[in-house]
Parts: C-alpha cells; sequence; structure tokens
C-alpha cells in the first residue's frame, strides 16, 4: 500500500468540525478514506474525579492527550495497519463506549485540537485545513453541546470556556492558523455552505488522489 494522503483537520471548540467532516465524509466511500481523532486519546482521568475536580480540570492541554500512542496509531495506519481503539466518551456515564476499527484507506483524515502543535502528527500531514468561527457563535455551540450531550452546568461550561477553552486556543492552535492550506469560516453552520466548501476539496482530491 503507498503512504495515504494525509489531511489534518483543526479548529477551536464550536467551529463546527464535526459538522464539517460529516459533510466531507459522505463523498467517499469507507474503504477510500479513514479517520483517526484526537479525543479518543485522553488520558483516562475524569472517572476518579468529583464533579468539582472534573470542572476544574484542563482537557484543553496537550498533556491531557497520550500523544505517543497517537502518534504510533497514526504511523500503523500510515503503514497499510489496521487499529482498534476504545471510543473516549467524555465521562458520561449514559454512554458505552465502543471498540473503533479504524482500517487504512488511501486519504487519512486526522482531526483534533493540537494536530498541529504535536510536531511529529503536523509533519505527516499533507492538507492542512483549518476552521474557524467568532468567539459569540463558537460559545454558543459549545453551550449547545456541552448542556445537552455531555452534562454539565451552565456555570461549569463558562467556566471552562473562560478559564481552559480560549486560553487553548490562543497559545496551541491559532498561531498554526496562517500555515494552513485551507482556512474556513463557519459561522452560520448552514448545510449549503459547508456542502459547497466540501464537493470543492473532495473533487479536487477525486483528481489528485483517486483518480
Amino acid at each position: 500500500m503507498n503512504k495515504p494522503y494525509i489531511i489534518g483537520i483543526a479548529g477551536g471548540s464550536g467551529s463546527g468540525k464535526t459538522f464539517f467532516l460529516n459533510r466531507f465524509l459522505d463523498h467517499f466511500s469507507a474503504d477510500e478514506v479513514c479517520l483517526i481523532s484526537q479525543d479518543d486519546y485522553y488520558f483516562p482521568v475524569a472517572h476518579n474525579m468529583t464533579p468539582e475536580e472534573n470542572k476544574l480540570y484542563d482537557f484543553d492541554q496537550p498533556s491531557t492527550i497520550d500523544n505517543d500512542q497517537f502518534e504510533r496509531d497514526i504511523n500503523k495506519l500510515v503503514a497499510g495497519e489496521t487499529i482498534y481503539k476504545e471510543e473516549y466518551t467524555f465521562n458520561n456515564p449514559n454512554i458505552e463506549p465502543k471498540i473503533l476499527e479504524i482500517k487504512p484507506a488511501p486519504i487519512l483524515i486526522i482531526e483534533g485540537l493540537f494536530i498541529f502543535h504535536f510536531k511529529g502528527i503536523g509533519d505527516l500531514i499533507d492538507l492542512r485545513i483549518f476552521l474557524d468561527a467568532d468567539e459569540e457563535v463558537a460559545l454558543k455551540r459549545r453551550l449547545k453541546r456541552d448542556l445537552i450531550e455531555r452534562g454539565y452546568s451552565h456555570d461549569d461550561v463558562m467556566y471552562k470556556w473562560i478559564n481552559h477553552v480560549v486560553p487553548a486556543y490562543k497559545e496551541f492552535l491559532l498561531p498554526y492558523k496562517t500555515g494552513c492550506h485551507k482556512i474556513i469560516i463557519n459561522n452560520t453552520q448552514t448545510a449549503d455552505n459547508i456542502q459547497a466548501v466540501t464537493d470543492e476539496i473532495s473533487k479536487e482530491l477525486r483528481e489528485k488522489i483517486l483518480s
């Protein structure tokens, strides 16, 4: 198997990465593309915490990610190996974690907050995509997600946003924005807008990689 074409997709919390990824993946079959997410490589610490400790723990730091395992698994995919990884459920007791089977493919997508910051991973990436949104829009999305999907209180979400999320974005992600090949401003999350962007990128990839 030839080395896959590696796409790195990063963006701050609330930038709409998941929405973008879902629209993007719709353009490809399962044997054409595979996705590996930084979110599944958090060190398993949250289950030992009280709610107050969880509130104060800063998940928006590179040190919370098992970067060594993340990089090893990426390199296995590059080498044509299938990997198996338990998904991370963000301390939600209502979700039973699944075992993820990630098979190698001609296009490998790596997504996450720190993927450009981790040099060993960043150096592998052929196409860097940066998703961005105005802070007010991003916060609204973060509130909706964390209140509904992850069971946090409004005060906890705001504490993390002010003390963890925004400082981490400015330190570990924003400095890499200008070095990205494509910068996508995603303030509306309108399906038509994102669809048009993913149509364009996927067409380029089909002509360049899959033809």
